[in-house]
């Protein structure tokens, strides 16, 4: 079962696609944050939506800042981009800068919510991405991204250590461990091995 989003950022300039919108993700029972430009957007990030739907282009710029920062804040939102003159081009863009489904405009609620169900429920597949590190970067540096991605973002879910040690399937020994030594690179003077 797909999990509902508690709270949902909706960056939408067109205020009357905007709050049909959030209706319908009211009715999901989600908190709804509601923004119509890029700076907006990027401001309500710092509430830590779950679930963020963005327009590509906003009077202010295009969405591509708000998705890359909101794959970075911790815990990741889930992105779902639309727009009505998307390129094949721009919409790879998004896909590689985090956004996990886009819908061409015009919309209907009915496939937002299923494109938000997947977007939740859908864990990008590995092997692209680490494809491109292949001769790029070191096996125990990418290891240690893993990790430490991990980790933080388990915390971040959870909550507490023995929450990220259930959702990681370690012990929470294991977790504190890993905190630590991230605790240690971020000492001045410590950088990543």
């Amino acid at each position: 079962m797909t999990p509902q989003p508690e709270r949902v950022l909706i960056v939408e300039d067109h205020k009357p696609l905007r709050t049909a919108i959030a209706r319908a993700a009211r009715g999901w029972g989600s908190e709804v944050l509601e923004a119509g430009t890029v700076r907006e957007g990027l401001s309500l990030l710092a509430e830590l939506p779950d679930v963020v739907i963005a327009d590509v282009a906003l009077p202010d710029g295009h969405a591509l800042p708000i998705v890359e920062e909101a794959v970075r804040i911790r815990p990741a939102a889930a992105v779902v981009a639309m727009s009505g003159q998307a390129s094949p081009d721009e919409s790879f863009r998004l896909a590689q800068a985090g956004a996990r489904k886009y819908l061409p405009k015009p919309i209907s609620l009915e496939d937002l919510t299923l494109a938000v169900q997947e977007a939740l429920a859908h864990r990008p597949e590995l092997d692209p991405l680490l494809k491109a590190h292949v001769g790029n970067t070191s096996l125990r540096e990418v290891v240690s991204k893993v990790r430490r991605t991990m980790v933080l973002e388990a915390v971040a879910k959870a909550g507490s250590r023995s929450g990220a040690a259930k959702l990681l399937e370690l012990t929470r020994q294991a977790v504190q461990q890993i905190l630590r030594e991230l605790d240690g690179e971020r000492r001045p003077g410590r950088g990543p091995e």
